[in-house]
Protein backbone atom coordinates (compact mmCIF):
# COMPACT_ATOMS: atom_id res chain seq x y z
CA UNK A 1 0.00 0.00 0.00
CA UNK A 2 3.08 2.03 0.83
CA UNK A 3 3.69 2.06 -3.30
CA UNK A 4 0.03 3.98 -3.79
CA UNK A 5 1.44 6.84 -2.12
CA UNK A 6 4.66 7.33 -3.26
CA UNK A 7 2.87 6.48 -6.98
CA UNK A 8 0.77 9.38 -6.09
CA UNK A 9 3.45 11.46 -4.87
CA UNK A 10 4.87 11.33 -8.47
CA UNK A 11 2.01 12.77 -10.30
CA UNK A 12 1.80 15.71 -7.74
CA UNK A 13 5.78 16.22 -7.98
CA UNK A 14 5.72 16.53 -11.75
CA UNK A 15 2.70 18.81 -11.27
CA UNK A 16 4.72 21.31 -9.20
CA UNK A 17 8.05 20.88 -11.15
CA UNK A 18 6.55 22.58 -13.93
CA UNK A 19 4.52 24.91 -12.21
CA UNK A 20 8.07 26.04 -11.48
CA UNK A 21 9.13 26.08 -14.86
CA UNK A 22 6.88 27.66 -16.77
CA UNK A 23 8.17 28.20 -20.47
CA UNK A 24 8.38 24.15 -20.11
CA UNK A 25 4.94 24.44 -19.29
CA UNK A 26 3.73 26.53 -21.85
CA UNK A 27 5.20 24.55 -24.39
CA UNK A 28 3.80 21.09 -23.01
CA UNK A 29 -0.15 22.46 -23.30
CA UNK A 30 0.55 22.76 -27.42
CA UNK A 31 0.16 19.19 -28.19
CA UNK A 32 -2.84 18.44 -25.41
CA UNK A 33 -4.32 21.70 -26.79
CA UNK A 34 -4.36 20.44 -30.67
CA UNK A 35 -5.21 16.64 -29.81
CA UNK A 36 -8.51 18.03 -27.62
CA UNK A 37 -9.88 19.73 -30.65
CA UNK A 38 -9.46 16.96 -32.95
CA UNK A 39 -10.83 14.42 -30.37
CA UNK A 40 -14.35 16.94 -29.59
CA UNK A 41 -14.42 18.03 -33.55
CA UNK A 42 -14.89 13.68 -33.89
CA UNK A 43 -16.98 12.84 -30.67
CA UNK A 44 -19.59 16.01 -32.05
CA UNK A 45 -19.60 14.19 -35.66
CA UNK A 46 -19.79 10.99 -33.89
CA UNK A 47 -22.91 12.96 -32.02
CA UNK A 48 -24.54 14.66 -34.68
CA UNK A 49 -24.29 11.70 -37.62
CA UNK A 50 -24.21 8.54 -35.33
CA UNK A 51 -27.39 7.57 -35.59
CA UNK A 52 -27.24 7.50 -39.29
CA UNK A 53 -24.45 5.54 -39.59
CA UNK A 54 -26.53 2.98 -37.27
CA UNK A 55 -29.12 3.47 -39.74
CA UNK A 56 -27.43 2.82 -42.08
CA UNK A 57 -25.61 -0.46 -41.04
CA UNK A 58 -28.94 -2.08 -40.02
CA UNK A 59 -30.74 -2.12 -42.61
CA UNK A 60 -32.63 -5.91 -41.63
CA UNK A 61 -34.63 -3.54 -39.11
CA UNK A 62 -36.15 -1.15 -41.72
CA UNK A 63 -39.52 -3.17 -40.96
CA UNK A 64 -39.42 -3.70 -37.22
CA UNK A 65 -42.72 -2.30 -35.96
CA UNK A 66 -42.49 0.34 -32.79
CA UNK A 67 -40.92 0.57 -30.28
CA UNK A 68 -38.23 -1.82 -31.37
CA UNK A 69 -37.44 -0.32 -34.04
CA UNK A 70 -36.57 2.86 -32.22
CA UNK A 71 -35.26 1.22 -29.08
CA UNK A 72 -32.72 -0.82 -30.75
CA UNK A 73 -31.24 1.83 -32.78
CA UNK A 74 -31.23 3.85 -30.17
CA UNK A 75 -29.26 1.48 -27.93
CA UNK A 76 -26.57 0.56 -30.77
CA UNK A 77 -26.23 5.05 -30.68
CA UNK A 78 -25.57 5.32 -27.25
CA UNK A 79 -23.44 2.30 -27.56
CA UNK A 80 -21.38 3.44 -30.08
CA UNK A 81 -20.52 6.81 -28.38
CA UNK A 82 -19.80 4.76 -25.65
CA UNK A 83 -16.96 3.21 -27.28
CA UNK A 84 -15.94 6.31 -29.17
CA UNK A 85 -15.74 8.02 -25.62
CA UNK A 86 -13.57 5.20 -24.22
CA UNK A 87 -11.55 5.06 -27.30
CA UNK A 88 -10.90 9.01 -26.95
CA UNK A 89 -10.00 8.37 -23.34
CA UNK A 90 -7.77 4.96 -24.23
CA UNK A 91 -5.83 7.14 -27.26
CA UNK A 92 -5.43 10.39 -26.29
CA UNK A 93 -2.52 9.96 -24.16
CA UNK A 94 -1.05 8.08 -26.56
CA UNK A 95 -1.81 10.73 -29.49
CA UNK A 96 -0.94 13.67 -27.85
CA UNK A 97 2.47 11.78 -26.69
CA UNK A 98 2.89 11.06 -30.71
CA UNK A 99 2.11 14.63 -31.67
CA UNK A 100 4.02 16.31 -29.26
CA UNK A 101 6.82 13.63 -29.34
CA UNK A 102 9.99 16.45 -29.51
CA UNK A 103 7.85 18.74 -26.93
CA UNK A 104 7.91 15.92 -24.00
CA UNK A 105 11.27 14.67 -25.20
CA UNK A 106 12.72 17.96 -24.45
CA UNK A 107 10.73 18.10 -21.42
CA UNK A 108 11.38 14.76 -20.44
CA UNK A 109 15.53 15.68 -20.76
CA UNK A 110 15.54 18.84 -18.87
CA UNK A 111 13.77 17.06 -15.62
CA UNK A 112 16.19 14.30 -15.67
CA UNK A 113 19.08 17.29 -15.64
CA UNK A 114 17.25 19.08 -13.45
CA UNK A 115 16.77 16.04 -10.63
CA UNK A 116 19.92 14.16 -11.53
CA UNK A 117 23.02 14.41 -9.07
CA UNK A 118 25.67 14.98 -11.91
CA UNK A 119 23.28 16.81 -13.88
CA UNK A 120 22.94 14.84 -17.16
CA UNK A 121 20.28 13.22 -19.11
CA UNK A 122 19.67 9.84 -20.82
CA UNK A 123 19.92 9.85 -24.56
CA UNK A 124 19.00 7.69 -26.96
CA UNK A 125 21.06 8.02 -29.93
CA UNK A 126 18.54 7.67 -32.19
CA UNK A 127 17.38 10.28 -35.01
CA UNK A 128 13.60 11.77 -34.49
CA UNK A 129 12.20 9.78 -37.16
CA UNK A 130 13.25 6.53 -35.51
CA UNK A 131 12.12 7.28 -32.31
CA UNK A 132 8.66 8.55 -33.56
CA UNK A 133 8.52 5.41 -35.33
CA UNK A 134 9.25 3.49 -32.74
CA UNK A 135 7.17 5.46 -30.28
CA UNK A 136 3.62 5.15 -32.56
CA UNK A 137 4.86 1.13 -32.70
CA UNK A 138 4.33 0.89 -29.17
CA UNK A 139 1.41 2.74 -29.18
CA UNK A 140 -0.37 0.73 -30.89
CA UNK A 141 0.27 -2.33 -29.51
CA UNK A 142 -0.71 -0.43 -25.77
CA UNK A 143 -4.22 1.01 -27.77
CA UNK A 144 -4.48 -2.54 -28.83
CA UNK A 145 -4.23 -4.02 -25.32
CA UNK A 146 -6.43 -1.63 -23.90
CA UNK A 147 -8.43 -2.03 -26.11
CA UNK A 148 -8.63 -5.94 -25.74
CA UNK A 149 -9.17 -5.09 -22.02
CA UNK A 150 -12.11 -2.48 -22.71
CA UNK A 151 -14.36 -4.82 -24.92
CA UNK A 152 -14.30 -7.56 -22.16
CA UNK A 153 -15.03 -4.85 -19.54
CA UNK A 154 -17.80 -3.51 -21.68
CA UNK A 155 -19.60 -6.75 -21.92
CA UNK A 156 -19.18 -7.29 -18.11
CA UNK A 157 -20.29 -3.94 -17.22
CA UNK A 158 -24.10 -6.04 -17.79
CA UNK A 159 -23.47 -8.67 -15.11
CA UNK A 160 -25.95 -7.36 -12.72
CA UNK A 161 -24.74 -5.95 -9.15
CA UNK A 162 -20.66 -6.87 -10.76
CA UNK A 163 -21.13 -4.49 -13.78
CA UNK A 164 -21.93 -1.50 -11.70
CA UNK A 165 -19.63 -1.93 -8.99
CA UNK A 166 -16.42 -4.12 -9.50
CA UNK A 167 -16.10 -3.25 -13.35
CA UNK A 168 -16.03 0.20 -13.00
CA UNK A 169 -13.11 -0.09 -10.63
CA UNK A 170 -11.22 -2.29 -12.48
CA UNK A 171 -11.56 0.09 -15.40
CA UNK A 172 -9.96 2.73 -13.71
CA UNK A 173 -7.14 0.61 -12.84
CA UNK A 174 -6.74 -0.82 -16.18
CA UNK A 175 -6.45 2.50 -17.70
CA UNK A 176 -4.25 3.76 -14.84
CA UNK A 177 -1.78 0.96 -16.28
CA UNK A 178 -1.87 2.03 -19.31
CA UNK A 179 -2.05 5.66 -19.20
CA UNK A 180 1.40 5.12 -16.98
CA UNK A 181 2.97 2.58 -19.41
CA UNK A 182 2.50 5.94 -22.25
CA UNK A 183 3.59 8.58 -19.83
CA UNK A 184 6.96 6.65 -18.74
CA UNK A 185 7.72 5.43 -22.03
CA UNK A 186 9.24 9.04 -23.23
CA UNK A 187 11.83 8.52 -20.65
CA UNK A 188 12.46 4.95 -20.74
CA UNK A 189 12.68 4.55 -24.40
CA UNK A 190 15.51 7.08 -24.39
CA UNK A 191 16.83 4.69 -21.76
CA UNK A 192 16.59 1.92 -24.40
CA UNK A 193 14.17 -0.42 -22.51
CA UNK A 194 11.94 -1.61 -24.94
CA UNK A 195 8.26 -2.22 -24.48
CA UNK A 196 8.34 -5.51 -23.44
CA UNK A 197 10.69 -4.96 -20.49
CA UNK A 198 8.58 -1.92 -20.07
CA UNK A 199 5.67 -3.91 -19.83
CA UNK A 200 7.23 -6.11 -16.83
CA UNK A 201 8.99 -3.49 -15.27
CA UNK A 202 5.90 -1.56 -14.54
CA UNK A 203 3.61 -5.11 -13.84
CA UNK A 204 6.50 -5.63 -11.23
CA UNK A 205 5.21 -2.31 -9.06
CA UNK A 206 1.49 -2.34 -10.01
CA UNK A 207 0.62 -0.56 -6.80
CA UNK A 208 3.11 2.26 -7.77
CA UNK A 209 1.88 2.53 -11.10
CA UNK A 210 -1.72 2.32 -9.77
CA UNK A 211 -1.16 5.68 -6.94
CA UNK A 212 0.11 7.43 -9.99
CA UNK A 213 -2.37 6.10 -13.09
CA UNK A 214 -5.48 5.89 -11.60
CA UNK A 215 -5.92 9.25 -10.13
CA UNK A 216 -4.71 10.63 -13.66
CA UNK A 217 -7.72 9.00 -15.57
CA UNK A 218 -10.01 10.06 -13.26
CA UNK A 219 -9.17 13.26 -13.80
CA UNK A 220 -8.72 12.80 -17.29
CA UNK A 221 -12.58 12.06 -17.45
CA UNK A 222 -12.81 15.99 -17.12
CA UNK A 223 -12.81 18.02 -20.09
CA UNK A 224 -9.70 19.82 -21.02
CA UNK A 225 -8.18 18.60 -16.99
CA UNK A 226 -6.55 16.33 -19.60
CA UNK A 227 -4.65 19.22 -21.72
CA UNK A 228 -3.17 20.99 -18.57
CA UNK A 229 -1.86 18.03 -16.76
CA UNK A 230 -0.20 16.12 -19.27
CA UNK A 231 3.47 18.17 -19.11
CA UNK A 232 3.12 17.62 -15.40
CA UNK A 233 2.27 14.02 -16.13
CA UNK A 234 5.38 13.28 -18.02
CA UNK A 235 7.78 15.39 -15.48
CA UNK A 236 5.73 12.90 -12.90
CA UNK A 237 6.60 9.89 -15.02
CA UNK A 238 10.27 10.61 -15.75
CA UNK A 239 10.67 10.74 -11.96
CA UNK A 240 9.19 7.76 -11.42
CA UNK A 241 11.24 6.20 -14.32
CA UNK A 242 14.03 6.78 -12.38
CA UNK A 243 13.32 5.13 -9.68
CA UNK A 244 11.95 2.20 -11.66
CA UNK A 245 15.73 1.89 -13.76
CA UNK A 246 16.75 2.76 -9.96
CA UNK A 247 18.63 5.75 -10.39
CA UNK A 248 19.61 8.35 -7.78
CA UNK A 249 17.27 11.71 -7.84
CA UNK A 250 18.55 14.69 -6.26
CA UNK A 251 15.98 15.42 -3.44
CA UNK A 252 14.08 18.71 -3.78
CA UNK A 253 14.94 19.87 -0.40
CA UNK A 254 18.28 19.75 -1.60
CA UNK A 255 17.07 21.85 -4.59
CA UNK A 256 15.11 24.40 -2.08
CA UNK A 257 18.39 24.75 0.18
CA UNK A 258 20.55 25.36 -3.50
CA UNK A 259 17.97 28.11 -4.50
CA UNK A 260 17.84 29.23 -0.90
CA UNK A 261 21.75 29.76 -0.86
CA UNK A 262 21.72 31.33 -3.83
CA UNK A 263 19.56 33.90 -3.18
CA UNK A 264 21.12 34.72 -0.41
CA UNK A 265 24.54 34.82 -2.21
CA UNK A 266 22.39 37.51 -4.90
CA UNK A 267 21.25 39.36 -1.53
CA UNK A 268 24.39 39.41 -0.70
Amino acid sequence: MHDLGVGFGYLVRGQRWVTRHGKQFGFGLIPGLITFVLYVAALVSLALWGSDFITWATPFADDWSSPWLGLFRGFLTAVLFALGLLLSVVTFTAVTLLLGQPFYENLSEKVDRDVSPDGTAPESGLPLWRELLISARDSLRIVARALVWGVLLFALGFVPFVGQTVVPVIGFLVTGFFLTEELTAVALQRRGVVLRDRLTMLRSRKTLIWGFGTPLALAFLVPLVAVFLMPGAVAGATLMARDLMGEETREEEDEGEEEGEQAGRVSR
